[in-house]
């Protein structure tokens, strides 16, 4: 009669934190000052996108009350700027094909 011996299984999560432990070694961490300085940047960047969003939709708003009053003025600016954001979704999407 031939033993089998039993193979005991490691438990999957222990195995998960092992190999997770193990990567984290391997990981060469920032510096403080590095770590500031990509904060920085981060919170630079936040802030401009910020207004930059906030005037757009200052302009679209001013544009859309001013259009909705039916002013022929602004119904030819509308226009116009819908013609530039389609020329340049045209232009963006040709350039990524080539």
């Amino acid at each position: 009669m031939v033993e089998q011996k039993k193979v005991k299984k490691e438990n999957p999560l222990l195995a998960y934190l092992r190999s997770t432990r193990a990567e984290l070694r391997k990981v060469k961490w920032p510096t403080m000052e590095q770590g500031w300085t990509m904060t920085k940047i981060v919170l630079a960047v936040t802030v401009a996108m910020g207004l930059f969003l906030w005037v757009l939709d200052s302009l679209f708003g001013w544009l859309l009350s001013n259009l909705v009053n039916l002013n022929i003025l602004y119904i030819i600016l509308s226009v116009v700027v819908v013609a530039a954001l389609l020329g340049a979704a045209y232009l963006i999407g040709r350039g990524e094909e080539g």
